[in-house]
């Protein structure tokens, strides 16, 4: 009977086996390492990538900041420019409007009525005089009020007196000058604003 020993051809098979299985994980785990080395070089890329764009960004918030604070700047230049003008065009048509409100009252005045003061506080004016009757404060009022300079005429207070025997009857008036809104703007003018800038329109 012939016998086979047949362990060392186990024995060569087991280690072929061993071997193999190193070779397997030695490739799975350089395939790994080479994995992660992409990935991090991947993730590397896009990291700097998106802080160049940080950057970009952060770059043009400040240019638009800057440009912010130049636009308020000249907002605020301008509106301190517009004061002005309207000051200087205040101050121009207010010039004139004294004379025209005078002469107004001249014209409004019916025969028999005469002012004692004349007070102007801003566009409210304080009227005290005589009257040789109550009508004729009564005309007084209505005149007024058709001003084309003048409007909202109040009675405040009137009385009866004897100026040189003659009796007679002393008033105040309380009136203010006429605001005519323009269609440029839609602010409300003085009667002598409008004047000069008919003024200036028919030049």
């Amino acid at each position: 009977m012939i016998r086979i020993n047949l362990l060392p051809h186990r024995q060569e098979r087991r280690r072929e086996r061993q071997r193999q299985m190193v070779t397997l994980l030695a490739m799975v785990a350089g395939l790994g390492l080479l994995t992660v080395i992409l990935g991090s070089t991947v993730l590397s890329a896009r990291l700097e990538n998106q802080q160049g764009r940080n950057n970009f960004l952060r770059g043009e918030i400040k240019e638009l900041d800057r440009q912010i604070e130049e636009i308020k700047r000249v907002r605020e230049e301008t509106a301190a420019l517009l004061s002005r003008k309207q000051v200087v065009e205040s101050l121009q048509s207010n010039r004139s409007e004294a004379v025209h409100v005078l002469d107004q009252l001249l014209r409004v005045m019916p025969e028999g009525t005469y002012l004692k003061t004349i007070k102007q506080t801003g566009q409210a004016i304080n009227l005290t005089g005589v009257a040789q009757s109550n009508a004729r404060v009564s005309t007084l009022l209505h005149n007024l009020n058709e001003s084309a300079w003048l409007e909202n005429a109040e009675l405040v207070e009137i009385h009866s007196a004897q100026i040189n025997d003659v009796r007679a009857a002393e008033f105040t008036i309380n009136v203010r000058i006429r605001r005519i809104s323009t269609a440029t703007t839609g602010k409300p003018l003085t009667a002598a604003a409008a004047a000069a800038k008919a003024g200036e329109a028919a030049k």
